[in-house]
């Protein structure tokens, strides 16, 4: 049986401050993310299965990446828990507002590497995630490929 790769795409809102940047994004700022996430596997071959020619159920991957991305950082504002910007992290916090202290520098380059983790630790044993593209504006997105990172 072939080896498939499907992908689905995600949308989700988040703010960022770049730590010690020499441009505009040091500021607090944000985005429209779009996320796509391609996974690998061969479809199911037992005809009696519901998910008989799937790879992986669209609704199963959407699950996923929903509790692990989504809805973690829709709508939440990312600074390195290093940043001077932690006042403001803490204040903003203790206002009601969802901040994430990562333990990275917030680029995209680096949320993608994190997202990565969280996704391939939740998909079944038979599926691998291939690759995911984080897109940050309309021209601009870091990608992650697994063969890349062996």
């Amino acid at each position: 049986m072939s080896s498939i790769r499907i992908t689905k795409i995600f949308t989700f809102e988040t703010g960022h401050a770049l730590w010690g940047y020499d441009g505009k994004c040091r500021n607090v700022h944000g985005h429209s993310y779009k996320l796509s996430v391609t996974v690998i596997g061969t479809p199911n071959t037992d005809p009696n299965h519901p998910k008989f020619g799937m790879v992986i159920d669209f609704t199963d991957l959407k699950k996923i990446v929903k509790e692990e991305v989504v809805d973690p950082f829709d709508h939440a504002t990312v600074f390195n828990k290093n940043t001077p910007h932690k006042a403001l992290a803490e204040s903003l916090a203790e206002q009601g507002h969802h901040i994430i202290l990562a333990d990275y520098q917030p680029t995209s380059e680096n949320m993608v590497v994190d997202f990565a983790e969280r996704i391939k630790k939740r998909l079944p044993e038979h599926i691998k995630l291939h690759s995911l593209k984080l897109q940050e504006t309309e021209s601009s997105y870091a990608t992650w490929h697994a063969s890349d990172n062996p």
